[in-house]
């Protein structure tokens, strides 16, 4: 890929994460999707060079939507709570391999609930992406850091 047409990809996916942002932070639903649109796109482009806390915070609110089926609201006011108590984060390895949601399929969906379902699946193939022994330390990190049993 050359560096104009990865320049150009990038700008493409941007704007699609941020419409997609648009989207949630318009949306009058009390669980607050924008939290899981955050956090999942986060680790869906989390490399070498992410910081410990942003995966640590968005691991954790990927884990509490899709195996907690906690509300993106509850998400948010948990990664307030962590903040004021702990301030070094784990270092946890990326996904091995791309998800098999992207972005851009949850904004090719219908806006209303055909995309908003599609955010949830999205958050899920993400976490899916995971390896097991990330899965484990994000759960045991809930666990300590919430009282969350995995």
């Amino acid at each position: 890929m050359s560096a104009s047409s990865e320049s150009a990809f990038r700008s493409s996916d941007a704007e699609v994460y941020h419409a997609l942002c648009a989207y949630t932070l318009a949306h009058p639903d009390p669980v607050f999707l924008h939290q899981y649109v955050v956090d999942t796109h986060c680790i869906q482009n989390a490399s070498a060079e992410t910081k410990g806390i942003a995966m640590s915070f968005a691991l954790l609110g990927i884990y509490l939507a899709v195996e907690k089926n906690i509300s993106g609201k509850q998400v948010q006011r948990f990664h307030m709570q962590m903040a004021k108590v702990r301030k070094r984060w784990p270092r946890f390895t990326p996904p091995p391999a791309p998800a098999s949601i992207t972005a851009s399929d949850v904004m090719a969906a219908p806006p209303g609930a055909q995309r908003d379902k599609m955010i949830l699946a999205w958050a899920r193939a993400v976490w899916n992406s995971c390896t097991p022994e990330v899965q484990a330390q994000v759960r045991a990190l809930a666990h300590s850091e919430l009282g969350i049993q995995a």
